[in-house]
């Protein structure tokens, strides 16, 4: 049975990013009030003294940053509707925190329809799956595809890939591990292929989450 919607809780640290679904919530579902938090400690106050029907939960948010934050909430508020709201690829994140608990991810590039579409869903069959993840689902489901990317990686690559998350760079790696430049060059490689990415900044996003 579907939860009737009074109040939505948005927990993000960005004003601006707040306010702008606040005003697209209000104009969907007359009556609803909107709380606001900026922090993971603000939201565990304010859970204290009154349960939402629904709260966005962005995933970058200060004193959370890990799917502990879902982990947390339930321990209170086991049944309480948890939409994760982030500008992070939906790709690499979204089956790790619904695979933490929460009743779906939402990417703040939605739009506004996507938007309304993801809190009716979650609100009325308790989940919100993206047509970008029902498509990673089936991708894992067919060639069993780890939920955590890293996985992936052997034991040397996971070693290599928080260093260079640490900031060293191919050198000082090749001296701390006793190898070869050349093999640093060629792990980083490897590393970069498996987890889909270009950068040691998306490196830095990944371990931030998966490692939590």
């Amino acid at each position: 049975m579907a939860t009737e919607l009074k109040n939505i809780l948005l927990a993000d640290d960005h004003s601006v990013v707040r306010h702008g679904i606040s005003l697209i919530l209000k104009d969907s579902f007359p009556g609803i009030s909107v709380d606001h938090a900026e922090s993971f400690t603000s939201v565990l106050t304010m859970l204290k003294t009154s349960i939402p029907d629904l709260i966005f939960l962005d995933i970058n948010l200060p004193g959370g940053n890990s799917t502990k934050m879902i982990e947390k909430i339930r321990l209170s508020h086991p049944d309480l509707k948890i939409l994760m709201f982030s500008a992070y690829d939906e790709e690499q994140y979204a089956l790790r925190y619904i695979h933490a608990g929460a009743n779906g991810f939402l990417n703040k590039h939605s739009s506004e329809s996507e938007i309304i579409n993801a809190v009716q869903s979650v609100m009325e069959t308790g989940k919100y799956i993206s047509a970008t993840v029902k498509e990673k689902i089936l991708e894992n489901v067919l060639h069993k595809t780890p939920i955590n990317p890293l996985e992936s990686l052997s034991d040397r690559e996971i070693e290599v890939a928080g260093l260079l998350a640490r900031g060293e760079g191919n050198l000082e790696i090749a001296n701390q591990l006793n190898i070869q430049m050349t093999t640093v060059s060629t792990y980083k490689n490897r590393i970069f292929e498996k987890l889909r990415i270009n950068n040691v900044v998306s490196l830095v996003e990944i371990l931030k989450i998966y490692e939590n």
